[in-house]
């Protein structure tokens, strides 16, 4: 057991960019008090239109689940947003146009944020995010889930 405390509020580091590099960096936002709000067409809809739109960041492959999503973003300008400015602006964005008002709030304030290190903890990270609705057991097999996919591919460059 450590002596460290539990960590209430994620650690949130600044995007490290080196040369050519690639700087992609694992998201997770969840909704208010886990709310199941998320995983339907509609809401899947107005989140990639607010993703477009919130044009800082490329997002990725993303899975979106009933109380929370996970996303892989780059920068898409040199001059970028944080990531959590961004997360912001597209999440205000989405909750001004939620067609249920009496669910606000829609989303947790903080978000969890994490650089990923290498071409291949890209793909073991997705790996492992896109069998996330199996565990959970909304479907049989990861592809039948239909709230995920990929805006843009994220390739990347050591």
């Amino acid at each position: 057991m450590s002596d460290l405390p539990e960590r209430k509020h994620p650690a949130h580091q600044v995007v490290f960019e080196q040369g050519n590099r690639s700087s992609i960096i694992f998201v997770t936002v969840c909704a208010a008090k886990r709310k199941p709000l998320l995983a339907c067409e509609e809401i899947h809809q107005r989140l990639i239109q607010a993703w477009i739109k919130a044009d800082h960041w490329f997002v990725g492959r993303y899975v979106i689940m009933p109380d929370h999503l996970h996303l892989f973003c780059a920068p898409r300008i040199r001059d970028h947003l944080s990531v959590q400015r961004w997360v912001t602006f597209w999440k205000s964005d989405v909750s001004k146009k939620w067609p249920r008002k009496e669910e606000h709030p829609i989303w947790q304030v903080d978000i969890w944020d994490r650089q990923l290190r290498s071409g291949e903890s890209y793909s073991e990270k997705w790996a492992y995010t896109c069998r996330n609705p199996v565990r959970h057991g909304l479907v049989d097999k990861a592809e039948d889930w239909p709230f995920q996919g990929e805006l843009n591919p994220l390739s990347w460059h050591d």
